[in-house]
């Protein structure tokens, strides 16, 4: 394991995992909720991010831009953006709107142009594989090849399934057994 990675699971412990009673953006329930948001823009915790993403990446070729779907995969990829520029490579990214703007362009994409671009796709936490999917769809109208689905921290809860079967390699940093939630 990564000394990055390492210092990356203990700020996600730490700083944001919290316990209760929670219900998920999928409306499922949940006893922990990891916020990935308390860690993914706090200056000590992203670089690691996204060091740690890069490494996972790393063994897709030739991946041109990394993004998601807002809001979730923003800071993620932004982190990548940085990681990826600090050790020389020329990794772009971008933003997938939740529905195409109503004004100026009409775009759902944001940032640099992705036709015929390889592609990843980032998420901070996923559950059922729904935003990744949703991001993935409006990628494609525009012309990305999607060649993955990378997320911080998996739930172990039917998203890496999911998006497998959708025809996605999909990678994950680290599970609910890094986190001691298994």
């Amino acid at each position: 394991m990564s000394d990055a990675r390492e210092q990356l699971i203990k700020y996600i412990s730490s700083d944001a995992v919290f316990h209760g009673d929670f219900t998920l953006t999928s409306g499922k329930k949940a006893t922990y909720y990891v916020d990935l948001r308390k860690v993914s823009l706090d200056h000590r915790v992203a670089p690691l991010i996204g060091k740690v993403m890069l490494d996972l990446i790393s063994q897709i070729p030739n991946v041109d831009a990394v993004g998601g779907l807002t809001m979730g995969a923003d800071p993620i990829a932004t982190s990548v953006l940085h990681a990826g520029a600090a050790a020389g490579k020329s990794i772009d990214a971008f933003v997938v709107r939740k529905e195409p703007k109503d004004h100026g362009r009409g775009r759902q994409v944001e940032g640099p142009e992705v036709k015929g671009k390889r592609v990843v796709v980032v998420e901070d936490t996923s559950t059922t594989g729904g935003s990744p999917l949703t991001a993935i769809a409006a990628l494609e109208r525009e012309g990305a090849e999607v060649v993955g689905v990378a997320v911080v921290v998996d739930r172990n809860t039917g998203a890496k399934e999911r998006i497998e079967t959708a025809g996605y390699p999909y990678f994950s940093a680290i599970g609910l057994a890094d986190l001691g939630l298994e």
